[in-house]
């Protein structure tokens, strides 16, 4: 297992938006952290009251917004306007192109968010945007299946091979995951401390995964982890 601390990740700061790089993003760039599998970006940001993305362009890449914290307002060029909150999960098919903003119309709410890029299947598709809503309870001491290539168990369907997992746990919740021969896993603790195969973890760290068969963890506090099972 190779350990990602938060500590060690990319900054960038303006005045709406602190945001932190786990891989190479916009200036921040490391040939060492271009991803890991089909995984390509994990940001975290914190969007200030009045903040936001104003319009702007991507194309072949799925792209998933989780938020934590916060109402974050989307538009893009496909006609789709929606808010997403806290158990809201947005996947935005890229695909030969989409434009899009995301704002924060609070006057006193920071949005707390992670956006996730994941390499597309196939290049130049229709792009497409889906949004669902993961209650609560269905995520706290399980795996929460929230997106997947086939959009198997309610979850939404991306253009990638990969699967999605999230959870909330509680002190003493444990889980295990038994990881397919032949993948990759990557976990991001996303908020509170997390015990992995021994190893104690704290927000915004996270841990590549090749070799293990079993990933266990648990919990003496409150954690909220993904979970990605890549090829």
């Amino acid at each position: 297992m190779e350990i990602i601390r938060a500590d060690s990740r990319g900054a960038f700061k303006n005045e709406w938006l602190d945001s932190r790089h786990s891989f190479s993003f916009g200036e921040y760039y490391d040939p060492q952290r271009m991803g890991f599998s089909s995984l390509r970006v994990i940001n975290e940001d914190w969007v200030a009251a009045k903040g936001g993305f104003p319009m702007h362009g991507h194309r072949d890449m799925e792209i998933v917004t989780y938020v934590m914290e916060g109402a974050l307002s989307h538009k893009d060029s496909l006609g789709n306007g929606s808010t997403i909150r806290p158990g809201d999960v947005q996947r935005m098919s890229a695909g030969r192109g989409i434009l899009h903003s995301e704002f924060n119309h609070s006057t006193d709410e920071t949005v707390h968010l992670l956006q996730i890029w994941i390499q597309p299947k196939f290049s130049g598709i229709q792009p497409g945007y889906a949004q669902e809503h993961f209650p609560l309870e269905e995520r706290r001491g399980r795996l929460q299946l929230v997106a997947s290539e086939d959009g198997r168990d309610s979850s939404l369907r991306m253009n990638a091979d990969a699967s999605l997992y999230a959870s909330v746990l509680q002190a003493g919740d444990a889980l295990s995951y038994q990881k397919p021969a032949g993948r990759a896993v990557y976990v991001h603790v996303a908020r509170g401390e997390l015990i992995l195969n021994g190893v104690s973890l704290q927000a915004g760290d996270a841990v590549q995964v090749r070799d293990e068969a079993e990933l266990a963890m648990t919990t003496a506090t409150d954690a909220e982890l993904l979970v990605f099972d890549l090829p």
